[in-house]
């Protein structure tokens, strides 16, 4: 890999790394949004896009689940089904090329060469994480065979990760 490859790559990376999607609403960059199913069932679900880690979509569809919990007078929920998905796309970048050349004459004749450099034209994969889980909200931590969560507990330990706050009301 050449310099100037190299210094794209890097460029490419650090652009990535700054452009994640953030706890918000669904929008052109992901987010969450929810389907209330019943009056305590919804589906909850996260859209990561290509520069989000399947880690946070984790956290943040589990933390939109304890959100909406709380701002619907509820105390503790349970996961009854998730699903995870992966949109993948490629970008091919663009190519430059560049010429360089010599002539010399002597006489009625011209001699030359030319030598041509192209950069670019590298393909990557972007991977888009979402994930979707339908929970069961609860008042009271229930008696039931499930993993059962403590919705202020997760506000509270994901919330400060990702300095949200949340169970204000926010639908």
């Amino acid at each position: 890999m050449n310099a100037a490859s190299l210094v794209a790559s890097l460029s490419i990376v650090g652009l990535l790394a700054g452009c994640a999607t953030g706890y918000q609403p669904s929008g052109m960059n992901g987010g969450f949004s929810e389907t209330q199913l019943d009056t305590n069932v919804f589906r909850v679900s996260f859209k990561g896009n290509g520069y989000t880690s399947r880690d946070k979509v984790e956290d943040f569809v589990l933390l939109r689940s304890a959100d909406l919990t709380l701002s619907h007078g509820f105390t503790h929920f349970a996961i009854v089904d998730g699903k995870s998905y992966e949109n993948k796309s490629y970008i091919s970048m663009p190519t430059q090329s560049y010429t360089t050349g010599t002539a010399t004459v002597s006489g009625h004749t011209a001699y030359g060469s030319a030598y041509t450099t192209t950069y670019g034209g590298q393909v990557i994969a972007v991977t888009a994480p979402s994930m979707v889980n339908t929970i069961v909200a609860f008042q009271g931590k229930p008696n039931i065979q499930a993993m059962v969560y403590d919705a202020r507990f997760i506000c509270e330990s994901l919330g400060t990760k990702y300095e949200v706050t949340c169970g204000r009301g926010q639908k």
